[in-house]
């Protein structure tokens, strides 16, 4: 088995997420973080409403400049002062704030993260709905 097999079956249930649960922007791009006055966000971040992460918060989001609506990538952090993970969900983002969102979410020594990016493919183990 690869490391990782994209699903496209998981990709449409984010969409699923991300279309039927309100979208609230609580961090402005430009803004800093509520705790770390050096972390500025690089796009509008935010959370779906009506929705339970595996912290039991809402599910995170970053939003960008285009308007897709749908979830290009997700990042996935690791952080050690929390001693979580989470993952938040990449909306309208372009390559260019991809970057600068994988930045932010890396700059510090306590929190890591990783990218993985919506494929179109569909292992032989994934069944439709």
């Amino acid at each position: 088995m690869k490391a990782l097999e994209n699903n496209v079956y998981f990709w449409q249930k984010l969409d699923t997420l991300l279309l039927s649960c309100t979208c609230t922007i609580d961090r402005p791009k430009g803004s800093t973080h509520f705790k770390y006055s050096n972390l500025v966000y690089p796009v509008d971040y935010g959370f779906l409403a009506d929705s339970v992460g595996s912290d039991q918060s809402p599910i995170d989001l970053f939003k960008g400049s285009g308007k897709a609506n749908r979830v290009e990538a997700i990042a996935i952090s690791a952080d050690i002062l929390k001693k979580d993970c989470e993952v938040k969900l990449l909306v309208g983002c372009t390559e260019q704030e991809t970057e600068k969102i994988l930045q932010f979410l890396n700059q510090t020594q306590f929190q890591k993260a990783i990218l993985v990016r919506r494929g179109k493919e569909m292992p032989s183990w994934a069944t439709s709905d």
